[in-house]
């Protein structure tokens, strides 16, 4: 038999290559889609995982019945202050940081390092550092307190009062130098005549910040705060391991809460219909950041 006309020689190279992608691109899209289309049906459904009956279907029962219960507002307006409060410290302090790192001193490479460090570790080992750290009888940052402020201990994760703020203690110190990171990004890319002009001219430092540096950075700064408003409304091993949702329900933010009503309620259906009330909260917030970013480049 003549080799050239075998079927492996009238495939194209092209052909060829789609033939090799072909089961990865299906092997990926059953593990990607098929999650999504199952736990979307399910979300109309009556259905609980640990029970042999099969999924009944109820229409949009347990999204109206989402709406109509307090403790389901209750965390949601729980998830919106820790991420206001995550965000909002993480921007401002990542923001600041990677100003004072960007010129040039002796060893920026090693405070640099030390400072996006604590990005990779594992979260549920850093709120597991955490929770040692806050200890209310023997943790280090009561014991520092204490001796530097004369301050009485404080109940870190056990008291209403202050058990959301050690979640964002926590995400402030793990995240803050992703925004770092861009915000050093950002600022690296303004071109350093503009600068030298704006000496040359005498301006201010002030100037040189409103005029200079805020219009360059400000469209890598919205894609950061984006991109950490949009993992802040999924935080959850932290919370698992810090505070485990209490005291009571004072840490149950919205993930949390979609995790106990699968996995401790067994509340299937109504769990992934609330992850999707999630779903459709992020992805209205990412559009309102994103709208925003395009005005910012044509303007």
């Amino acid at each position: 038999m003549d080799i050239r006309n075998t079927w492996a020689n009238r495939v194209s190279d092209r052909g060829m290559l789609y033939l090799f992608l072909l089961p990865t691109f299906g092997l990926l899209l059953f593990l990607v889609i098929f999650p999504l289309i199952w736990s979307l049906y399910l979300s109309f459904c009556e259905y609980s995982a640990n029970a042999a009956n099969p999924p009944v279907f109820i229409g949009i029962q347990n999204y109206s019945s989402l709406f109509r219960e307090k403790e389901v507002w209750d965390r949601f307006v729980t998830t919106g202050k820790f991420v206001l409060l995550a965000v909002a410290i993480e921007f401002l302090l990542g923001f600041g940081i990677a100003m004072l790192l960007n010129r040039e001193f002796y060893g920026k490479g090693l405070l640099t390092t030390l400072f996006i460090l604590p990005m990779m570790f594992s979260p549920a080992v850093v709120g597991k550092f955490f929770r040692f750290m806050m200890d209310t009888n023997w943790g280090i940052i009561n014991y520092i307190l204490g001796r530097l402020f004369g301050m009485p201990k404080i109940a870190w994760t056990t008291s209403y009062e202050y058990a959301l703020y050690s979640l964002v203690i926590t995400d402030v110190w793990i995240w803050t130098p992703f925004i770092v990171l861009l915000s050093l990004a950002g600022l690296s890319s303004v071109p350093r005549y503009l600068y030298e002009a704006a000496d040359v001219d005498r301006a201010s430092g002030w100037f040189k910040f409103r005029y200079i540096t805020l219009p360059y950075v400000a469209p890598i700064l919205i894609l950061a705060v984006l991109f950490r408003t949009m993992d802040a409304f999924r935080f959850f091993d932290v919370v698992y391991v810090l505070t485990e949702g209490g005291p009571g329900y004072a840490t149950q933010i919205i993930p949390f809460y979609i995790y106990k009503l699968a996995f401790s309620f067994w509340r299937t259906g109504r769990s992934c219909a609330l992850a999707y009330v999630l779903l459709i909260i992020i992805i209205a917030l990412s559009n309102i950041y994103i709208t925003y970013l395009n005005r910012l480049r044509r303007a």
